[in-house]
This record gives C-alpha cells, sequence and structure tokens, in this order.
C-alpha cells in the first residue's frame, strides 16, 4: 500500500477534505477545485486504490489514520517525550548557530528548549517558532513570507520557499507525521514536503525529530530525501525494520527513552 500524493491536485483533494472534516460529496470536491467530475473521479480512484481514501455512494470519505490533528491539539499531547526530544535537539546547537525550524509541533518544543541560547541565526515558516525566538538574547529571526494558514500558523508558497533557498544554515530541524521502514519519512502536506526539501537542500546538518506515535505509521506524502537525513531523534527504540532503514540511509539515531515495541 503506497500512501504518497502523485500530483498536486491529490494534494488539494485531501486538503479539501481534511478542511471539511473528511467527508464530502465528489461534485463538492469539483466544484472547489474548479475541475470536472471525472477529472475529480479519476483522482479519487487514485488515492482509493492506495488507501488513502474511500469512495461511497457518490462521496468520499478520508481514511482517519491520515488525518493530521491541529498544531494546538498536537502541542498538548505527549508533552514529556516532545520536551525530552526537545532538549536533546537543543544540546547539539551552540550558540550563534544557524537553524531552520520548521511548523511542527515537537520543533515548537524545540525553540522552546533554545530559549537560553544567543546569538541564534533563525529562519522559520512557523509563527510559533518566530514568536519564541524572536526579540532574545540576541537573536536574528527570519519569517519566510507567505500567507499564514489558520490551523498551524505556517507560511508556505513561492515567498516561503525563496527565502530559504537564499538562507543557508548549519542544521534543519525537522518534523514528520510518520516514520516507515519502506517508505521513510513521511508528512501530511504536499507543501510542508516541498518546503522541507528546500530546507533539506540549504542545511548542512539535516535533523528529523519524531516522538515513538509516529513510528510505523504512514502519511500521504513522501519526503523522498532519507539519504540526505544526517540524525533522527526520537524517543523509543524504533523497530528492527526501521531501524534497518537508518542504517540503509546512514543516518545516526539518538533515542532519549527506554524500547518500544519490536
Amino acid at each position: 500500500m503506497n500512501l504518497k500524493t502523485t500530483n498536486q491536485r491529490e494534494d488539494e483533494i485531501l486538503r479539501a477534505l481534511a478542511r471539511v472534516g473528511g467527508s464530502c460529496r465528489v461534485s463538492f470536491l469539483a466544484n472547489e477545485l474548479g475541475v470536472t467530475l471525472e477529472t475529480i473521479r479519476r483522482n479519487v480512484r487514485n488515492l482509493e486504490e492506495r488507501s488513502i481514501v474511500r469512495k461511497v455512494h457518490g462521496g468520499v470519505h478520508l481514511l482517519e489514520d491520515i488525518l493530521e490533528p491541529t498544531l494546538e491539539s498536537r502541542l498538548d499531547k505527549k508533552v514529556d517525550a516532545k520536551e525530552k526530544l526537545a532538549k536533546a535537539v537543543a544540546e547539539i546547537i551552540s550558540d550563534g548557530d544557524s537553524v531552520f525550524l520548521d511548523i511542527g509541533s515537537t520543533t515548537a518544543y524545540v525553540a522552546k528548549a533554545l530559549k537560553n541560547h544567543k546569538d541564534l541565526f533563525v529562519v522559520t515558516n512557523s509563527v510559533v517558532v518566530a514568536n519564541e525566538l524572536a526579540a532574545h538574547n540576541n537573536n536574528r529571526v527570519y519569517m519566510a513570507g507567505g500567507e499564514l494558514r489558520p490551523h498551524d500558523g505556517g507560511a508556505f508558497g513561492v515567498e516561503a520557499q525563496e527565502l530559504i533557498k537564499r538562507l543557508n544554515v548549519r542544521f534543519a530541524i525537522l518534523s514528520v507525521g510518520a516514520v516507515n521502514a519502506d517508505l521513510g519519512f513521511m508528512l501530511h502536506d504536499l507543501q510542508e514536503a516541498n518546503l522541507a526539501r528546500i530546507a533539506i537542500e540549504s542545511a548542512q546538518v539535516r535533523v528529523v525529530v519524531a516522538d515513538g506515535e509516529k513510528l510505523g505509521k504512514r502519511a500521504p506524502v513522501t519526503l523522498q530525501a532519507a539519504q540526505d537525513i544526517n540524525l533522527f531523534f526520537t524517543d523509543v527504540q524504533p523497530s528492527r525494520s526501521i531501524e534497518k532503514m537508518l542504517i540503509e540511509n546512514e543516518i545516526d539515531l539518538v533515542v532519549t527513552d527506554g524500547p518500544g515495541p519490536d
């Protein structure tokens, strides 16, 4: 089962479904995206074949296990684990370092863990991260431009991409929605994946951080850059199959807590 979206319209369909609670009629999607019913049906068939959606009686349902909660709700989940992860990540960053932080809830905790660092050069597309680190300890914070999304306060689009391309950093700290032995690191949103790839290209050290709840899961979009990741921080020992994926891609593993299920 492959949960990777193959084009922009499939991603738009998933985001439209998420906005309306995960279920709607095919005709609504056609009107929402400004395309024909047949175009929507073709894309829905492709998504259904990969078990991303289910089509029933003229409607389509987004499968619950790929819906990502809002940032606000994610910030309140697994707080202890995320604080430990954030502290471990912050320990590899020194005063004066340059770092990109994305819009994930775990990276928001990393920003909090960096509050005592000084002279940081920070690039982010997250208003939460920018608020945490701007105007503190002589930090320089660059907020990627563009419209802020209402559900997570993240900026995407051409403006954000252009800024991140121009500002090379030492560390890229990235969150993911799932870690899969077969498909690597996965996200819930194509825009997030596109921006993450640019950040990976613009950084010297690429770090993925994810709590143990993400291990062995799947999400709609594959990051497609596992071989470019240098460090993976998690709070439980991954399964042997995920460990094998990490070793094959020469990714160093940092575990902040006890063993997880095999």
